[in-house]
């Protein structure tokens, strides 16, 4: 939700049910999460120093860092990595700047000379999508959720605003790259001697997630839909996600790379961390909105025994719990 909206259902909200409390806390916390880092420059990893691990043959992973979005080094906290077919190169989601793009493309280069012929995003987030521009040369297709385009439409000028510093200097819409290839439920694309199935799920995380499996590999690109070790965020569906969870614990694959954490073998014990957390979400301020609790005293004891098993807690969990809150308050 953007701040005029949110203000907006603030008044609603002073006029209906809890009063200014409520809101006040609710913008305090959204807003937290929102703060600008371009006064902080990202640290970089030097190419040199940006390892591309080969998980299966053809598949190639860099692993992101446990980083908050205000720390430096934010642009670099995403998994990202490509897929090598006999044809062409597909590169799974690009960085949170230029510069790990570039970093990223490097990589690409030294292993293979064959062209880039897709990007996939698997969502809107800037960590997933800034780098897009480095591969702008190549002219691939940029593939991504049927609701991607919109979506990077409404955060191009909160990019600009908070993250011109991940960009190439100075700063342009035109620098961020929205696809133009569009999957609405799924899509094949065809690297030459290798697959990749691409589908498009309902508003989980966001309300633009696909996940990408190689056939070849059974190896499994789930973006943000998964997080490890990582506190998962919420900006989509609370209960939209905890139904694709459920989907994706049907997929056998043999691995699975998430949007942020180490990959697994074990997809289903991956998923049921995530699924504990948000399921404990839930039900904590489904019971404090029966008791008539304020959002403030909701975030101080909501999901609590969750703490020691995630990084990031407190950047974290108080967007999560008012997200929650507020589309769980009408039920």
């Amino acid at each position: 939700m953007d701040m005029p909206a949110l203000q907006a259902a603030c008044r609603l909200e002073r006029r209906v049910r809890h009063g200014a409390r409520f809101c006040l806390a609710l913008i305090a916390s959204l807003t937290a999460a929102a703060q600008p880092v371009n006064a902080r420059p990202p640290l970089v990893r030097a190419a040199s120093a940006f390892p591309v691990r080969q998980v299966a043959p053809g598949v190639f992973v860099h692993l992101g860092q446990a980083l908050a979005l205000d720390d430096p080094g934010h642009d670099d906290i995403a998994n990202i990595g490509f897929v090598v077919g006999t044809r062409c190169v597909a590169v799974i989601d690009t960085g949170g700047s230029t510069r790990v793009g570039r970093a990223l493309r490097t990589a690409v280069r030294q292993r293979t000379k064959l062209p880039v012929c897709y990007v996939v995003n698997t969502h809107v987030h800037v960590d997933h999508v800034l780098g897009n521009l480095a591969f702008y040369p190549d002219r691939p297709r940029f593939v991504g959720h049927a609701m991607l385009a919109d979506a990077m439409a409404r955060s191009r000028g909160f990019f600009l605003q908070h993250y011109a510093a991940d960009l190439d200097q100075p700063p342009t819409a035109a620098q961020i790259i929205a696809p133009d290839l569009l999957v609405r439920e799924a899509l094949d694309l065809d690297l030459g001697g290798r697959q990749l199935h691409v589908q498009a799920w309902p508003t989980a995380h966001t309300d633009c997630d696909l996940t990408v499996l190689d056939t070849q590999s059974a190896t499994l690109w789930t973006g943000d839909l998964l997080f490890r070790g990582r506190l998962p965020a919420l900006d989509g569906s609370v209960s939209g996600w905890l139904t694709v969870i459920d989907e994706l614990g049907h997929l056998k694959v043999r691995r699975a790379v998430p949007g942020h954490g180490p990959i697994t073998s074990d997809l289903s014990a991956a998923l049921a961390a995530e699924r504990r957390y948000l399921r404990s979400l839930v039900d904590g301020v489904r019971s404090g909105l029966a008791l008539g609790r304020s959002m403030q005293d909701v975030i101080e004891q909501v999901a609590i025994t969750e703490r020691p098993k995630w990084l990031l807690w407190d950047s974290t969990h108080p967007r999560n719990v008012a997200r929650v809150y507020q589309q769980l308050e009408w039920e």
